[in-house]
């Protein structure tokens, strides 16, 4: 006996289907979340050499990019091969990287174990002497009682403070036997990452092939055309975010070290690696910085504590008014406010790493509904523009330019 399918009802209960299969999906993943949390905590830990690889490698590629494409061709052009130069790429991309991590821990390394050692030793006295000077500079101040209550109020808050500070200090010193501990596993996924990245950055052409081979064959060809433009968008966002952040970063930590050397300011290496590492955090990051750096010279020196910050502040008003943007240009493409919502959103789900990597991935979906949303008025016959779109009492402050569109401004 033949079926007679029916094309819509047959299209119902494929719909209803999936969605009581979705509903039965959710349900079990909520009943069974605990599990679900332990067997991807325990997936990430066992892949996390490939993690590590992948990472090596992408903050990689640039550096050998800059080898492979412009200095040996430029230096042999075709009197090499492709297959030598992009060994020699990879050696080259790698040296540098072993002579950076080598100076850092001949140089940096030592003066910033020095400067913990001495807080840690030292810090017992460093808080009375604080203190003290904190005391001196109110009994100079003028004696109007207004004034020496506010003052009185702010050296209460400064001296909870360093007692906190001290008191985390103290706390924190028995968790290092358990880095000390976590350090062995670390340095064996780090050298598993390493010869993982080379083996990515050697057949890196060939993995993306044979990845868009794979998805044409499963999938239909526009949603697979769609997603190599995504990717390639993406990439374009994030290397040029990481890679010119990672820079500007390394130039502000150099300058900050420069400067506090010059004036014979305290834990110049120390406070130089903290402004240096907390700048990868756009927008917060000078103040995360700032904060404990600033905190740290006032143990040792308080009157320098504020021409610290006078510093900082000169070097992050010359960060984000020159080098930043000639570094980083207009990689990222989203506004003040975007890049701030998504430094709260990411870091508060994943932490500092949140804050980092949260910005170009913000960017690309923020490209990505953008796009969108410009598809679905262009099919509708409507304008894209944005300003097309605001009131006639408070058009946007800054003019289109090129070709009006229709106006469907409302007042």
């Amino acid at each position: 006996m033949k079926i007679d399918w029916n094309r819509k009802y047959t299209t119902i209960a494929a719909y209803a289907f999936l969605v009581i299969a979705a509903a039965m999906l959710f349900y079990a993943a909520m009943t069974h979340f605990a599990v679900i949390r332990d067997f991807w905590n325990g997936l990430v830990t066992i892949m996390l050499p490939m993690i590590y690889g992948f990472s090596i490698a992408y903050v990689l590629n640039p550096v050998m990019r800059f080898f492979e494409d412009k200095l040996l061709t430029r230096l042999f052009g075709d009197k090499i091969s492709t297959g030598v130069r992009r060994v020699a790429a990879l050696l080259l991309t790698y040296f540098c990287s072993v002579a950076v991590i080598t100076v850092f821990i001949s140089i940096v390394a030592p003066q910033v174990a020095s400067s913990v050692s001495g807080i840690v030793s030292n810090i017992s006295s460093y808080i009375p002497a604080a203190t003290a000077w904190l005391d001196g500079l109110l009994s100079r101040l003028p004696s109007d009682p207004y004034v020496q209550e506010l003052l009185t109020k702010a050296t209460q808050s400064m001296e909870k403070l360093l007692e906190m500070f001290y008191s985390w200090v103290s706390s924190s010193l028995p968790y290092l036997l358990n880095v000390t501990k976590s350090l062995t596993v670390g340095v064996t996924n780090s050298v598993l990452g390493v010869i993982i990245s080379i083996y990515l950055l050697m057949g890196k052409e060939r993995l993306f092939a044979q990845t868009k081979k794979a998805l044409y064959a499963f999938l239909p060809v526009h949603t697979v055309d769609r997603l190599v433009s995504v990717t390639h968008t993406s990439n374009q966002v994030f290397s040029s975010f990481i890679t010119g952040k990672l820079l500007d970063s390394l130039i502000i930590g150099i300058l900050c070290f420069i400067s506090m050397s010059v004036f014979r300011m305290p834990m110049a290496m120390l406070v130089s690696v903290i402004v240096g590492v907390t700048n990868v955090i756009p927008y917060f990051g000078p103040f995360i910085g700032a904060i404990p750096s600033a905190l740290i010279i006032f143990l040792v020196s308080p009157a320098k504590a504020f021409w610290f910050l006078i510093l900082i502040l000169v070097l992050q008003q010359f960060d984000g008014n020159i080098l930043g943007p000639k570094i980083l240009g207009e990689s990222i493409g989203i506004s003040a406010l975007w890049v701030i919502f998504a430094i709260l959103f990411f870091g508060g789900y994943f932490g500092v790493l949140g804050m980092f990597v949260g910005v170009p991935t913000f960017a690309v979906l923020y490209s990505l509904f953008r796009t969108a949303v410009e598809l679905r008025l262009e099919k509708r016959g409507l304008p894209v523009e944005t300003g097309e779109y605001a009131s006639l009492r408070h058009p946007l402050l800054k003019k289109r330019q090129g070709k009006t569109s229709p106006n469907l401004n409302r007042p």
